[in-house]
């Protein structure tokens, strides 16, 4: 995770400010709203009062059927039902008491007819017409209707789909309720429907509708309920006590509105000119999220569902805010319930606009919310310019840092930082120390090897002077191994001087080369076939291209691949395979030597070509075995050291790698070619 979005997450948190504020907006709103709902509430209960005082005719305590508005385009009697589409989400069910679901009943009125429309769930098919004597054991309907103390039955029935006369089951000389009535019946696969209608003068205060299905002759009449619809009379007494501006609708104990009065009042042009959509938007989901059942309290429903509603028809009064769909306003709606003798007959829904609430809420957190947002930017941006110059200056830093040390110690350039009074100046100041010490460090590794072989000169000649003139004396004979084993650590101690030595005239020869234009491909094939009987019985494969100039010094790069190759067999063993390869490249060429054999250590693999530098171990030297014909020499970790010198005099580099199969180890040497060097007065 970088710098800056770290410091940018720190800045978030400066989120927490405006949340607080929002919290204590909503808790301001809550309190608000609580204030308006208790005085609307107070206001619907005076209301209600107001209506008991009149003695208005509340609606029956139970269950009733309610009769709808005819819909405008009036009801055509056809068995279809396609007229009463608006209705059919209210129809009411009218089965037996064991499957209510079975049958539906819908009805509604205009000024001249009630309509009734029943469905009836039932696929099995005993039809009859009324007048048939087995009328009373297949299926049918039966209708009571009361008006008064009088009652009437029929019975529905049809032999098949049309228009069919019904059965009046009860004395008809009284016109108070129709002495006969017809409809039309409709079937399909799942049941049938019937449709008919009656005059309005002749509507009856309740209604009953039994079902009988002759595959089940369970004969239960039921009892009929009273008819319940609009009353203009109760809307009139409602709407003289009603304040001015808010809606009153009264409702049944189902929920049924049996009368309103009132309509909302309109947002005025100042609010509604400043309550943009943003903002009506920012308070319904930020503020009041809970707005969202518009719904249940539109005009259009001829009945509400809603909690609130069913809360009040319990006898507990309760409070709603809604959205109004008419000019984006919010609503409050209280309802509180209307007794009568210690009864439930119903509930009084009282809703008035409260414009005023959200505009106040609405500027107060989008007050809130502009300065945090405006803070927070400022904030942000300051933090993320401050990041962005404070990881530019710790990338130079790193940078300098990679260079200098991927000179071996010598710095390039100088540290960057260095005058800086801050933490990253004292880093810089640090690591230019670190540097200078391990540059230092460096050029005494370098130079060791020749002060040693130096230095070593004198006492390895007296050594060995004081070892000659003992070959002269009379030595004991138990003195002879002695004498022999110190001769044999004289010798080799020499030829770690003249490997010092050697490793020392290598880098003064390296750097006084002198390049010139050769084929590399000849030279590396030369080398190639002069090491093949070296390595018996173990495997050369080469891979060479056709002539590959290359301005250089062709002796250089074939003592680098002197020490390659030896390096290579030293770790192949007898059965094992060395590969020499030479590849061009676009800026110059590469050689590969690959040997099969132990894998580098990945700690080393950077280090290898440094000086002084081994991974050579008796382990290893066990693995591999002795090399026919090579005394054991010493192994200062020179020969890799001189490689990468001649590589670099070459403008190239020396690395190391595992192949990738895990076979054996991969030394590669890439070079580009010695600089040109101008000819003294050359034109």
């Amino acid at each position: 995770m970088s710098l800056r979005f770290k410091l940018l997450m720190i800045a978030l948190s400066t989120l927490a400010l405006p949340f607080a504020g929002w919290l204590f907006v909503r808790q301001m709103e809550e309190l608000l709203r609580q204030g308006q709902e208790q005085t609307l509430i107070a206001s619907a209960r005076a209301l209600a009062r107001s209506l008991g005082a009149l003695n208005a005719q509340l609606p029956p305590v139970g269950a009733a059927i309610y009769v709808h508005d005819a819909p405008a385009g009036g009801i055509t009697i056809d068995g279809y039902g396609n007229d009463w589409g608006a209705l059919s989400a209210y129809a009411q069910n009218a089965g037996p008491p064991n499957d209510a679901h079975k049958a539906t009943l819908l009805l509604c009125a205009d000024r001249h007819w009630l309509y009734l429309f029943a469905d009836v769930h039932d696929a099995t098919r005993t039809r009859v017409d009324a007048s048939d004597p087995q009328a009373a054991v297949s299926d049918h309907l039966t209708l009571s209707l009361e008006r008064g103390a009088l009652t009437r039955r029929y019975l529905l029935a049809s032999a098949a789909p049309g228009r069919f006369d019904a059965l009046t089951l009860t004395d008809a000389s009284d016109n108070a309720l129709p002495t006969t009535l017809d409809g039309v019946w409709q079937e399909d696969g799942s049941g049938y429907r019937v449709e008919l209608r009656l005059p309005r003068a002749q509507m009856p205060d309740k209604l009953g509708l039994s079902v009988f299905d002759a595959a089940l002759p369970a004969a239960e009449i039921s009892e009929p309920l009273p008819l319940l619809m609009p009353s203009p009379e109760l809307s009139a007494e409602l709407g003289q006590f009603a304040p001015e501006g808010m809606r009153a609708r009264l409702l049944s104990g189902e929920g049924w509105v049996v009368a309103e009065t009132g309509t909302l009042a309109g947002a005025t042009a100042e609010s509604a000119s400043r309550r943009r959509w943003l903002e009506s938007l920012v308070y319904r989901h930020l503020i009041a999220p809970g707005l969202t059942r518009a719904e249940d309290f539109s005009t259009a429903l001829p009945r509400l569902s809603s909690p609130e509603i069913w809360q009040a028809l319990s006898g507990v009064a309760s409070t709603a805010w809604h959205p109004s769909t008419a000019d984006d306003q919010v609503v409050l709606a209280a309802a509180v319930p209307m007794k009568s003798e210690g009864e439930v007959r119903g509930a009084l829904l009282l809703e008035q606009t409260g414009d005023a609430l959200p505009l106040l809420t609405n500027r107060a957190l989008l007050g809130l919310v502009g300065a945090s947002l405006l803070a927070l930017a400022v904030a942000g941006s300051m933090l993320f310019v401050f990041a962005s110059a404070l990881s530019l200056r710790i990338r130079r830093l790193r940078n300098a840092a990679e260079r200098a040390l991927h000179g071996n110690g010598k710095m390039d350039i100088p540290l960057p930082l260095l005058d800086a009074h801050d933490e990253l100046g004292d880093l810089a100041r640090s690591f230019a120390r670190l540097l200078d010490e391990v540059g230092a460090y460096t050029d005494y590794l370098r130079t060791l090897a020749s002060k040693l072989s130096h230095e070593l000169q004198t006492p390895l000649a007296i050594v060995k002077s004081s070892l000659d003139n003992l070959d002269h004396q009379a030595m004991p004979t138990a003195a002879q191994p002695y004498l022999v084993r110190a001769r044999g650590g004289a010798e080799r101690l020499g030829a770690i001087v003249r490997a010092m030595s050697e490793a020392s005239r290598m880098e003064r020869a390296i750097a006084a080369a002198e390049g010139e234009d050769f084929d590399l491909a000849a030279v590396v094939r030369g080398c190639a076939e002069a090491y093949r009987p070296l390595i018996a019985p173990r495997r050369l494969d080469s891979e060479l291209p056709g002539p590959l100039l290359m301005h250089g010094a062709p002796e250089l790069i074939a003592q680098a691949l002197d020490k390659l190759f030896d390096n290579a067999r030293s770790f192949t063993p007898e059965d094992g395979w060395i590969r020499i390869s030479l590849t061009a490249r676009d800026d110059g060429a590469e050689i590969a030597v690959a040997n099969s054999g132990p894998l580098l250590p990945p700690a080393m693999q950077d280090r290898l070509f440094d000086s002084l530098v081994s991974v050579r171990s008796s382990a290893a030297a066990k693995s591999v075995g002795p090399t026919p014909g090579r005394a054991d020499a010493p192994h200062l970790g020179l020969g890799l050291y001189v490689v990468r010198l001649i590589a670099e005099a070459h403008r190239g580099d020396a690395s190391a790698r595992n192949l990738d199969d895990g076979s054996g180890v991969e030394f590669r040497l890439r070079l580009r070619g010695m600089p040109r060097r101008p000819l003294l007065g050359g034109a």
